[in-house]
């Protein structure tokens, strides 16, 4: 491919990043399958004769098993890499006639943005597919203003190499859930295009018809006296501070559902702390945090939502108090992880024991001395 051509493929991508919302891709039917760079030809049928070339475009590579979406094809479209009867399409809304031709250049997946380094990952589960990784808390996920570089992105891509068969045309890993910076625990990412697409449904679906498991531990302030419960309170914007979450009106914010259940009740001093397992129904910023806070139980150590509980501290047993004091973090860890493998349909579950300085806060609460 020529520099001018690559400086359209990557034009491009960077016009479609700008442009489009991520898509929800349904799969029914056999495995996806990513692409091989090269050409893809299709024969417009009767049926569908009078449809728009992306949507029908589409919705046979979904048919086929083939990992392009609507929105890849329609890239490929502005590129200049599908061709109609042998002539360049310029329209992805051109309405196709029966028997026409229909020729795609898949070209091959460019270099990611973010530059690969090596940083070491603790890595749980991988194949060609797709990896699970058991996140140190103070690891940033993606690159952000503030973040530009030592991300799991940037950690992700110096460990997977080659094996990035490229997210919608760049090779990078998908990255399709988040963890907050000071959380710890189990994150799931996608090597290629189709376990990206099929997790990328499992999580908008939130585990409610297909097979998801999220769940979280998490230590609080307080007591409390029911066994279990759920906090069913939309969460958006903070009204004043810009960089919080808050439970706002339903009108104002987006469903937000958090199963807890009470693991272990703890006095340390005259401090009374629990230990809470959170099962997520969706998955929105800082939900766990919000929520128990809004209930009244934050988390110990966070700075944002538990702020007002800091003198709480002083309640707490001497080797608690400093435990916590060098924690500098919520005391929140993602514990359990389950999906069905988007590739492979095979039932995967994964768990991650507290990391050495939550189990060692846990031991000095329980050390009421």
């Amino acid at each position: 491919m020529n520099q001018h051509a690559k400086r359209r493929q990557q034009a491009g991508i960077a016009r479609e990043a700008e442009r489009q919302k991520p898509e929800k891709v349904i799969h029914v039917g056999p495995p996806l399958a990513t692409p091989e760079e090269g050409l893809v030809t299709y024969e417009i049928t009767p049926e569908e004769a009078g449809q728009r070339l992306d949507r029908a475009l589409a919705a046979r590579a979904e048919a086929e098993g083939v990992a392009l979406s609507r929105t890849r094809i329609r890239s490929l479209i502005e590129e200049g890499l599908v061709m109609l009867d042998g002539r360049q399409a310029t329209d992805p809304g051109a309405k196709l006639r029966e028997g026409q031709r229909v020729t795609l250049e898949v070209p091959a997946a460019v270099a990611a943005e973010p530059l690969g380094e090596a940083i070491p990952l603790d890595v749980v589960f991988e194949d060609e597919h797709l990896l699970v990784i058991d996140k140190p808390a103070g690891l940033v996920v993606h690159p952000a203003s503030g973040h530009d570089t030592g991300t799991l992105v940037n950690a992700l891509i110096a460990h997977c190499g080659d094996s990035l068969s490229g997210i919608g045309g760049v090779r990078r890993p998908g990255i399709v859930h988040r963890l907050d910076k000071d959380t710890s625990g189990l994150l799931v990412v996608a090597k290629t295009d189709a376990a990206h697409q099929g997790l990328s449904l499992l999580f908008a679906d939130h585990g409610r018809t297909l097979s998801l498991t999220r769940e979280y531990l998490a230590f609080v302030w307080g007591r409390i006296d029911r066994k279990a419960g759920t906090v069913d309170a939309p969460l958006g914007r903070h009204p004043h501070q810009r960089e919080k979450m808050a439970v706002v009106r339903i009108d104002k914010g987006r469903e937000a559902i958090t199963h807890w259940k009470v693991e272990e009740s703890i006095v340390s001093g005259t401090a009374p702390i629990s230990m809470v397992s959170c099962r997520l129904e969706t998955g929105r910023t800082h939900q766990i945090r919000v929520h128990l806070a809004h209930i009244g139980y934050p988390l110990l150590g966070d700075p944002v939502y538990g702020a007002g509980f800091k003198t709480k501290a002083a309640n707490l047993s001497p080797v608690a108090r400093e435990k916590l004091e060098t924690l500098h973090r919520q005391a929140l860890h993602a514990f359990r992880l389950g999906f069905v493998h988007p590739v492979t349909g095979e039932e995967l579950m994964f768990e991650s024991k507290l990391p050495p300085d939550l189990e060692n806060l846990r031991e000095s609460l329980r050390n009421a001395t």
